[in-house]
């Protein structure tokens, strides 16, 4: 019984996501028919295949209000300030020459994929950074690093507040 709530929430929430990205795409209204079918289908499928495994790890924690109110805060406070600060200090390199790169490894001791995903993608984004790999067994992240300063970082001294920030939104 437990699966098929699994499931329905998934597709829901799925179908629900569909209905506001294609509003006002139908010729007589919000939608067309054949377009409702074929969202429907699809949000069936995604939720039959990927609700299981949304759901048994903590994905439910993601649908609470305040975890959107963090992430809202995260994105147009710290992470816009950090997108803007790496954004100046490339140019800044690319001008001058002053390149240092390498690989880097450290751990930000963050505990769930979602968590884990959140600080990757955050790293990848800002520019100067690119998250290669993250170990599953260790949670070590690999990171590609425009300016290389100590071959053994701390997490704060490749990418700042983010995995504070991932495990306030993720964790």
């Amino acid at each position: 019984m437990r699966r098929v709530a699994e499931w329905t929430t998934t597709a829901l929430l799925v179908f629900a996501l569909y209905l506001v990205f294609s509003a006002f795409s139908g010729r007589w209204g919000l939608w067309a028919p054949d377009e409702l079918l074929a969202g429907a289908v699809i949000s069936l499928l995604v939720g039959f295949f990927t609700g299981p495994f949304v759901w048994s790890r903590g994905g439910w924690r993601l649908l609470q209000p305040q975890r959107w109110l963090l992430f809202f805060v995260y994105l147009v406070g710290p992470f816009l300030y950090a997108m803007a600060k790496a954004n100046l200090d490339v140019a800044w390199r690319v001008l001058t020459g002053r390149i240092n790169p390498g690989i880097v490894r450290f751990n930000p001791n963050l505990q769930t994929d979602v968590g884990r995903t959140f600080l990757a993608n955050s790293i990848t984004l800002t520019p100067g950074t690119l998250t290669m790999d993250v170990d599953d067994v260790t949670g070590d992240f690999f990171v590609h690093w425009i300016n290389v300063k100590d071959a053994s970082p701390t997490a704060d001294a490749v990418c700042g507040p983010f995995p504070r920030w991932a495990r306030r939104v993720a964790e």
